[in-house]
Protein backbone atom coordinates (compact mmCIF):
# COMPACT_ATOMS: atom_id res chain seq x y z
CA UNK A 1 0.00 0.00 0.00
CA UNK A 2 1.40 3.35 -1.03
CA UNK A 3 1.91 6.13 1.41
CA UNK A 4 2.12 4.63 4.86
CA UNK A 5 5.70 5.54 5.73
CA UNK A 6 4.85 9.18 6.41
CA UNK A 7 3.26 8.12 9.71
CA UNK A 8 6.75 7.85 11.14
CA UNK A 9 7.29 11.48 10.21
CA UNK A 10 4.17 12.65 11.97
CA UNK A 11 4.93 10.66 15.12
CA UNK A 12 8.56 11.81 15.05
CA UNK A 13 7.50 15.43 15.38
CA UNK A 14 4.39 14.72 17.40
CA UNK A 15 6.41 13.69 20.44
CA UNK A 16 7.16 17.31 21.25
CA UNK A 17 3.48 18.20 21.23
CA UNK A 18 2.53 15.17 23.32
CA UNK A 19 5.00 16.25 25.99
CA UNK A 20 2.47 18.94 26.87
CA UNK A 21 0.71 16.50 29.14
CA UNK A 22 -2.23 18.69 30.10
CA UNK A 23 -3.10 19.19 26.45
CA UNK A 24 -2.93 15.50 25.57
CA UNK A 25 -5.04 14.63 28.62
CA UNK A 26 -7.66 17.11 27.45
CA UNK A 27 -7.79 15.49 24.01
CA UNK A 28 -7.97 11.99 25.48
CA UNK A 29 -10.78 13.05 27.82
CA UNK A 30 -12.80 14.30 24.85
CA UNK A 31 -12.20 11.02 23.02
CA UNK A 32 -13.32 9.01 26.06
CA UNK A 33 -16.42 11.17 26.62
CA UNK A 34 -17.58 10.84 23.02
CA UNK A 35 -16.91 7.08 22.99
CA UNK A 36 -18.95 6.64 26.19
CA UNK A 37 -21.74 8.81 24.80
CA UNK A 38 -21.93 6.73 21.63
CA UNK A 39 -21.61 3.22 23.05
CA UNK A 40 -22.11 3.37 26.82
CA UNK A 41 -19.75 3.42 29.77
CA UNK A 42 -18.80 -0.28 29.83
CA UNK A 43 -15.42 -0.62 28.13
CA UNK A 44 -15.92 -4.38 27.92
CA UNK A 45 -18.90 -3.88 25.63
CA UNK A 46 -17.72 -0.70 23.89
CA UNK A 47 -14.60 -1.28 21.77
CA UNK A 48 -14.17 2.43 20.98
CA UNK A 49 -14.21 3.27 24.69
CA UNK A 50 -11.84 0.39 25.46
CA UNK A 51 -9.29 1.73 22.98
CA UNK A 52 -9.72 5.28 24.30
CA UNK A 53 -9.14 4.16 27.89
CA UNK A 54 -6.09 2.11 26.88
CA UNK A 55 -4.62 5.16 25.13
CA UNK A 56 -5.26 7.26 28.23
CA UNK A 57 -3.59 4.72 30.50
CA UNK A 58 -0.61 4.48 28.15
CA UNK A 59 -0.25 8.27 28.47
CA UNK A 60 -0.37 7.94 32.30
CA UNK A 61 -3.64 9.82 32.52
CA UNK A 62 -4.91 9.67 36.14
CA UNK A 63 -7.65 7.13 36.83
CA UNK A 64 -9.96 9.82 38.25
CA UNK A 65 -9.70 11.81 35.01
CA UNK A 66 -10.62 8.73 32.98
CA UNK A 67 -13.62 7.89 35.15
CA UNK A 68 -14.81 11.50 35.10
CA UNK A 69 -14.63 11.60 31.30
CA UNK A 70 -16.67 8.37 31.07
CA UNK A 71 -19.33 9.74 33.43
CA UNK A 72 -19.61 12.92 31.34
CA UNK A 73 -20.24 10.75 28.30
CA UNK A 74 -22.90 8.62 29.99
CA UNK A 75 -24.60 11.68 31.48
CA UNK A 76 -23.79 10.81 35.10
CA UNK A 77 -21.84 14.07 35.30
CA UNK A 78 -22.69 17.36 33.68
CA UNK A 79 -20.43 18.75 31.01
CA UNK A 80 -20.20 20.28 27.58
CA UNK A 81 -21.41 18.47 24.48
CA UNK A 82 -18.81 17.81 21.80
CA UNK A 83 -19.43 17.86 18.06
CA UNK A 84 -17.36 15.77 15.63
CA UNK A 85 -16.23 17.70 12.54
CA UNK A 86 -13.82 17.19 9.64
CA UNK A 87 -11.70 19.93 8.06
CA UNK A 88 -9.68 19.31 4.93
CA UNK A 89 -7.40 21.16 2.57
CA UNK A 90 -3.74 21.49 1.68
CA UNK A 91 -0.57 22.01 3.65
CA UNK A 92 2.39 23.66 1.88
CA UNK A 93 3.79 21.95 -1.24
CA UNK A 94 0.43 20.48 -2.25
CA UNK A 95 0.25 18.01 0.63
CA UNK A 96 -3.36 16.97 1.28
CA UNK A 97 -4.50 17.06 4.93
CA UNK A 98 -7.64 15.97 6.77
CA UNK A 99 -8.20 17.04 10.39
CA UNK A 100 -10.65 15.20 12.64
CA UNK A 101 -12.10 17.55 15.22
CA UNK A 102 -13.93 17.34 18.55
CA UNK A 103 -15.21 20.74 19.66
CA UNK A 104 -17.76 22.32 21.96
CA UNK A 105 -17.87 25.47 19.83
CA UNK A 106 -17.83 24.96 16.07
CA UNK A 107 -17.69 28.69 15.28
CA UNK A 108 -14.58 29.21 17.40
CA UNK A 109 -12.90 26.16 15.90
CA UNK A 110 -13.74 27.20 12.34
CA UNK A 111 -12.20 30.62 12.89
CA UNK A 112 -9.07 29.26 14.55
CA UNK A 113 -8.42 26.54 11.99
CA UNK A 114 -8.98 28.92 9.09
CA UNK A 115 -6.36 31.16 10.67
CA UNK A 116 -3.95 28.22 11.07
CA UNK A 117 -4.27 27.24 7.42
CA UNK A 118 -3.47 30.81 6.36
CA UNK A 119 -0.70 31.32 8.93
CA UNK A 120 1.16 28.13 8.00
CA UNK A 121 0.89 28.49 4.23
CA UNK A 122 -1.95 26.07 3.61
CA UNK A 123 -5.33 26.26 1.89
CA UNK A 124 -8.61 25.36 3.62
CA UNK A 125 -10.77 23.31 1.27
CA UNK A 126 -14.48 22.61 1.07
CA UNK A 127 -15.97 19.33 2.37
CA UNK A 128 -14.81 16.45 0.18
CA UNK A 129 -11.91 18.41 -1.32
CA UNK A 130 -9.22 15.88 -0.41
CA UNK A 131 -10.89 13.17 1.71
CA UNK A 132 -11.22 11.02 -1.40
CA UNK A 133 -7.41 10.78 -1.49
CA UNK A 134 -7.48 8.70 1.71
CA UNK A 135 -8.93 5.36 2.74
CA UNK A 136 -10.11 4.75 6.29
CA UNK A 137 -8.34 1.69 7.66
CA UNK A 138 -7.16 0.19 10.90
CA UNK A 139 -3.39 0.46 11.34
CA UNK A 140 -1.55 -1.59 13.97
CA UNK A 141 2.23 -1.37 14.33
CA UNK A 142 4.31 -4.07 16.04
CA UNK A 143 8.10 -3.96 16.57
CA UNK A 144 9.96 -6.05 13.99
CA UNK A 145 12.19 -7.57 16.64
CA UNK A 146 9.15 -8.94 18.52
CA UNK A 147 7.96 -11.38 15.84
CA UNK A 148 8.73 -12.42 12.27
CA UNK A 149 6.67 -10.99 9.43
CA UNK A 150 5.43 -14.47 8.45
CA UNK A 151 4.27 -15.31 11.97
CA UNK A 152 2.53 -11.96 12.39
CA UNK A 153 0.89 -12.31 8.99
CA UNK A 154 -0.52 -15.69 10.00
CA UNK A 155 -2.01 -14.23 13.20
CA UNK A 156 -3.33 -11.09 11.54
CA UNK A 157 -4.83 -12.66 8.41
CA UNK A 158 -6.52 -15.37 10.44
CA UNK A 159 -8.18 -12.61 12.50
CA UNK A 160 -9.36 -10.82 9.34
CA UNK A 161 -6.60 -8.33 8.49
CA UNK A 162 -6.10 -7.18 4.90
CA UNK A 163 -2.32 -7.02 4.75
CA UNK A 164 0.95 -6.93 6.69
CA UNK A 165 3.93 -4.86 5.56
CA UNK A 166 7.34 -4.42 7.17
CA UNK A 167 9.17 -1.12 7.08
CA UNK A 168 11.95 0.31 9.20
CA UNK A 169 11.67 -1.04 12.73
CA UNK A 170 7.97 -1.94 12.53
CA UNK A 171 5.53 -4.41 11.05
CA UNK A 172 2.36 -2.63 9.91
CA UNK A 173 -0.95 -4.48 9.95
CA UNK A 174 -3.81 -3.02 7.88
CA UNK A 175 -7.47 -3.86 8.49
CA UNK A 176 -10.93 -2.65 7.62
CA UNK A 177 -12.49 -0.54 10.41
CA UNK A 178 -14.99 -3.32 11.09
CA UNK A 179 -12.39 -5.95 12.08
CA UNK A 180 -9.81 -3.59 13.61
CA UNK A 181 -10.65 -4.46 17.22
CA UNK A 182 -10.69 -8.23 16.57
CA UNK A 183 -7.31 -8.12 14.83
CA UNK A 184 -5.79 -5.92 17.52
CA UNK A 185 -7.02 -8.24 20.27
CA UNK A 186 -5.70 -11.30 18.41
CA UNK A 187 -2.26 -9.68 18.26
CA UNK A 188 -2.32 -8.68 21.93
CA UNK A 189 -3.47 -12.21 22.87
CA UNK A 190 -0.09 -13.46 21.56
CA UNK A 191 1.62 -11.21 24.13
CA UNK A 192 2.62 -8.70 21.48
CA UNK A 193 2.41 -5.01 22.37
CA UNK A 194 1.46 -2.66 19.50
CA UNK A 195 3.40 0.60 19.42
CA UNK A 196 0.56 2.25 17.50
CA UNK A 197 -3.03 1.18 16.89
CA UNK A 198 -5.80 3.33 15.48
CA UNK A 199 -8.50 3.51 12.84
CA UNK A 200 -7.05 6.24 10.69
CA UNK A 201 -6.85 7.66 7.19
CA UNK A 202 -4.25 6.08 4.91
CA UNK A 203 -3.32 8.03 1.75
CA UNK A 204 -3.74 6.27 -1.58
CA UNK A 205 -0.73 8.12 -2.99
CA UNK A 206 1.91 10.38 -1.48
CA UNK A 207 3.80 13.57 -2.18
CA UNK A 208 7.49 12.83 -1.69
CA UNK A 209 9.40 15.56 0.13
CA UNK A 210 13.14 15.29 -0.50
CA UNK A 211 14.09 18.91 0.20
CA UNK A 212 14.84 19.72 3.85
CA UNK A 213 13.18 23.14 3.82
CA UNK A 214 10.00 21.74 2.24
CA UNK A 215 9.88 18.83 4.68
CA UNK A 216 10.36 21.13 7.66
CA UNK A 217 7.61 23.45 6.49
CA UNK A 218 5.14 20.58 6.17
CA UNK A 219 6.13 19.08 9.53
CA UNK A 220 5.73 22.49 11.17
CA UNK A 221 2.24 22.71 9.65
CA UNK A 222 1.33 19.26 11.02
CA UNK A 223 2.73 20.06 14.46
CA UNK A 224 0.79 23.33 14.64
CA UNK A 225 -2.45 21.44 14.01
CA UNK A 226 -1.54 18.67 16.46
CA UNK A 227 -1.06 21.38 19.09
CA UNK A 228 -4.60 22.69 18.63
CA UNK A 229 -6.90 21.59 21.46
CA UNK A 230 -9.76 20.56 19.16
CA UNK A 231 -7.73 18.51 16.66
CA UNK A 232 -7.92 14.84 17.59
CA UNK A 233 -6.05 13.59 14.55
CA UNK A 234 -4.54 15.00 11.38
CA UNK A 235 -3.83 12.81 8.36
CA UNK A 236 -1.57 13.83 5.50
CA UNK A 237 -0.29 12.32 2.26
CA UNK A 238 3.39 13.24 2.41
CA UNK A 239 6.40 10.93 2.53
CA UNK A 240 9.84 11.89 3.83
CA UNK A 241 12.89 9.64 3.31
CA UNK A 242 14.17 8.19 6.59
CA UNK A 243 17.60 9.81 6.22
CA UNK A 244 16.10 13.26 5.81
CA UNK A 245 13.66 12.71 8.64
CA UNK A 246 16.48 11.72 10.99
CA UNK A 247 18.51 14.79 10.02
CA UNK A 248 15.55 17.04 10.82
CA UNK A 249 15.35 15.50 14.27
CA UNK A 250 18.97 16.28 15.10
Amino acid sequence: MAGHSHWAGIKHKKGAADAKRGKIFSKLAKFITVAAREGGGDAGANSKLKLAVEKARAANMPKDNIERAIKKGTGDLGGVSFVELVYEGYAPHNVAVVADILTDNRNRTASELRHLFEKKGGILGSPGAVAWMFETKGLIEVPRDAISEDDLMEIALEAGADDVLSEGKSHQVFTTPEVFTAVREAIIARELEPTFSEVTRIPNNTVELTDASQAKKVLDFITEFEDHDDVQRISANFDIPDELLESLGD
